[in-house]
């Protein structure tokens, strides 16, 4: 619970489930280039971590992996992202910048469950599937546009947000003949 910073060397290419999960003290991150992997709740419940830039090269990120990080700010993810689990952001309750990899194709189940400081989120072309409660009690949420390859919206996924006043869905399932 005292570990403040930490920095890899360029060696590593993984970072393993639960690697770092609750050191509360743990404040900054750097991860190297040469990191290609951040394993489930790698920093779950790091509860003083208050921002990360995660790596060009890395191309998953496991579920829970930053699940209960209460003083994350602003999380910018790298295009080479293309694999995310489910409740990576999860109880962020001061996450309020996310730039999400224009190539996942899915936003997980709860991913922004609880982040009630997230006012706006972009849900990038190629995404084709919410999950249920993906942005419940995003109480700052105001608007949201859902891109037209989406072709599933999972349940519950706008609960409690009650700062929602707009919702761009698209027409799924269009046959053309309205």
């Amino acid at each position: 619970k005292y570990l403040e910073s930490i920095t890899f060397p360029d060696t590593v290419t993984s970072i393993g489930v639960a690697a770092f999960e609750g050191c509360e003290g743990l404040k900054s991150i750097t991860i190297p280039d040469s990191v290609t992997s951040i394993g489930e709740y790698a920093f779950s419940k790091c509860t003083n971590l208050d921002g990360i830039t995660i790596p060009d090269g890395v191309t998953s990120i496991g579920s829970g992996a930053f699940a209960y990080c209460e003083s994350l700010v602003s999380v910018t993810m790298p295009d080479s992202v293309t694999e995310i689990g489910e409740r990576v952001f999860s109880g962020c309750e001061m996450l309020s910048s996310v730039r999400l990899s224009a190539n996942i194709t899915r936003i997980g189940e709860e991913m922004f469950y609880c982040c009630p400081a997230l006012s706006a989120v972009t849900i990038p072309d190629g995404v084709t599937s919410i999950g249920d409660r993906a942005l419940s009690q995003c109480e700052s949420l105001t608007t949201i546009m859902i891109p037209d390859s989406v072709t599933s919206i999972g349940s519950d996924v706008f609960a409690g947000c009650t700062g929602l006043v707009k919702i761009t869905i698209p027409f799924i399932g269009a046959t053309g003949d309205e």
